[in-house]
């Protein structure tokens, strides 16, 4: 791929490449009204800063008064200039400002990692709150990009750039009133090199913020595909896909370097015309002022006065673009973060959402005609109806990719049909908050988490209030309690990264025992127990038959013993249920069902 340096951007964007799938990116009306709820979450602290700012500079422009007297009494040849007191207003005009400046420093630290901490909050709980099937869709590449880079790069600019920038405006402000007020006609000099910012200024700030996005979004995508190639390893391996994945990679790297050169050649033309600002500034009011005094229009006193306070001027405008443009940076990376609020539920939508109540109290799960796609235009699941009695055991058996854990999925309320409903007790799904649906429906499936921290800790996910009586009860039930009572602090133990190892197997039944202490009445399980070799597997399913009784369990099944002991099993072949009835009803029909059993006795 070609790039012409200073004449375009690249033509392709990372952020819209056809093989990448992300995250939202904010739009300005999101961004901006996050930072106003970020703003008024501080304003006391915000006012607080400029307050104290204000004094700082007003201290600041107490020497250049003091010295345009001083000049002012000479040229009016005035011999007696009394130092004393001009040194002592000058001594106490810097204490103050030595003072206020170190709290200007302060109280912009404080309020920008106050600021920094709410934001990652913000973005954890969101993060945390996104529905399973919009992160299955995006994979993590992007999600860690955001959690990373996108964290580090606003780290600098929470921290320093916007308290920097709103003392750079006060001090610019207080700087451009104090000219006013001295010598107006200095006005007319910062006004000579107006122009030349300003447009340069319009002409960076219409093409860094496309710049900058597509240069974050090339960084996640280059991040997707080496944690995509790293994770895979072995798969890459057996099949030999190094030079196919090496060739994503360095194209994907081709494509965020050439946006990396492009926003570092708008910044090499931003940063030569802001130093030639601050020289013309300086002339243009040496100028000016240099007439006034020259036709006795103004005393050389106040010039001199005006035109210290503008050389001081030149440091708070250069602040200002400094950290504007660093906060172009910064707003991509934000509106990278902010994203995530503009994802809808995947609920919504819905051919037929139905009302949002709760669940009668017979808690029938009722999925009627559910058509469902992952991508537009491709079903895989076609007219599935399913109608499953409170305490009912359901198998759903099938080859793979036939679509059962899709199936279970969507009775679980995970995703939403595309067509047809899925309801609970006569309440559909769809048109329940999350919260509301984990209380009555949990999915455990053939992921299992453990989070680093104490087994209690763990455990308690589920239920925080429950008691340890409670949760020895529910290792128990799961038949974890021998291994966890062997542990070297029993229920403080830490384990996780960095702690106890803990077996896949046993973080199974880690999860098993989560569910048992949510106690939810209808249990979508798919393969709960396949990390457990068959015999292992077979006992807990034996003790949690103690625990699921009277519950509604729909079982994905791969192992057949877990259908043959289902009230019902459902036969899921090509996205639609084929057979449906008993073990020993199936088995007689001859039918699918009876094939897979013949195979799997061999």
């Amino acid at each position: 791929m070609t790039v012409t340096i200073g004449v375009r951007p690249p033509e392709h964007d990372p952020g819209r490449e056809g093989d990448t799938t992300t995250l939202p990116v904010a739009r300005d009306a999101t961004v901006h009204a996050y930072v106003r709820e970020l703003l008024v979450r501080h304003r006391r602290a915000m006012a607080i800063l400029v307050a104290v700012n204000a004094v700082a500079v007003i201290a600041s422009m107490v020497g250049p008064w003091l010295l345009g007297g001083v000049v002012q009494g000479l040229a009016d040849d005035t011999r007696e200039i009394d130092p004393g007191p001009i040194l002592a207003g000058f001594a106490l005009a810097v204490l103050v400002q030595a003072v206020f400046v170190r709290l200007v420093r302060l109280r912009g630290a404080m309020l920008g990692e106050r600021m920094l901490a709410d934001l990652r909050e913000d973005f954890l709980v969101r993060s945390v709150a996104l529905p399973p099937g919009v992160l299955e869709r995006a994979g993590t590449g992007d999600l860690l990009a955001r959690v990373n880079t996108d964290i580090d790069r606003l780290a600098q600019a929470m921290r320093e750039a916007v308290p920097q920038l709103a003392i750079a405006v006060v001090w610019a402000a207080l700087l451009l009133a104090g000219i006013v007020v001295v010598a107006p006609p200095l006005g007319l000099g910062i006004l000579v090199a107006l122009p030349l910012l300003l447009a340069v200024c319009v002409w960076y700030f219409r093409r860094a913020p496309a710049g900058y996005r597509a240069e974050a979004a090339g960084y996640a995508a280059v991040a997707g595909a080496l944690a995509e190639t790293v994770d895979a390893g072995h798969t890459v391996e057996a099949h030999r896909l190094e030079p196919r994945r090496i060739a994503l990679s360095e194209r994907r790297i081709g494509r965020w370097v050439a946006w990396e050169r492009y926003t570092l050649w708008l910044r090499s033309v931003l940063i030569p015309a802001i130093n030639v600002y601050h020289v013309m500034v300086l002339g243009g009011v040496l100028t000016v002022g240099g007439v006034f005094v020259l036709q006795g229009w103004l005393p050389v006193g106040r010039v001199v006065t005006g035109a210290l306070l503008a050389q001081m001027l030149v440091e708070p405008v250069g602040m200002i673009l400094r950290w504007f443009d660093e906060l172009q940076v910064a707003r991509v990376s934000l509106a990278r973060l902010v994203g995530i609020r503009e994802i809808e539920p995947e609920r919504a939508g819905v051919a037929e959402d139905g009302e949002d109540r709760e669940p009668d109290s017979h808690r029938v799960v009722d999925a009627r005609e559910v058509r469902f796609a992952y991508t537009e235009g491709t079903d895989v699941l076609h007219d599935v109806s399913l109608r499953v009695p409170p305490g009912t055991r359901v198998a759903l058996v099938g080859p793979s990719g036939a679509g059962k854990s899709t199936l279970g999925r969507l009775l679980a309320g995970i995703h939403a049909p595309r067509a047809g409903s899925v309801t609970l007790g006569g309440a559909s799904l769809a048109a329940m908050p999350v919260e509301r649906v984990r209380r009555h429906v949990a999915l455990v499936n053939q992921e299992h988490h453990v989070f680093v921290g104490p087994l209690r800790d763990n455990l308690r996910l589920a239920r925080p209030e429950a008691t340890d009586e409670e949760l020895w009860a529910a290792l128990l039930a799961v038949d974890a309690e021998r291994w966890a009572a062997a542990l070297p602090e029993g229920l403080d133990t830490e384990v996780g990264s960095g702690g106890t190892a803990v077996s896949p197997a046993r973080a199974q039944q880690i999860a098993l025992a989560r569910l048992v202490l949510a106690d939810p009445h209808t249990l979508v399980l798919d393969e709960a127990t396949s990390l457990l070799d068959p015999r292992s597997a077979r006992d807990l399913e034996r003790s949690l038959s103690t625990v699921l009784e009277g519950r509604t369990v729909i079982a994905i099944a791969h192992r057949l013993h877990t259908a043959h002991d289902a009230d019902v099993i459902a036969v899921v072949e090509k996205g639609r249920i084929t057979e449906l009835g008993g073990h020993r009803e199936l088995v007689a029909a001859d039918g699918a069902y009876a094939a897979l059993w013949r195979s799997w006795h061999g």
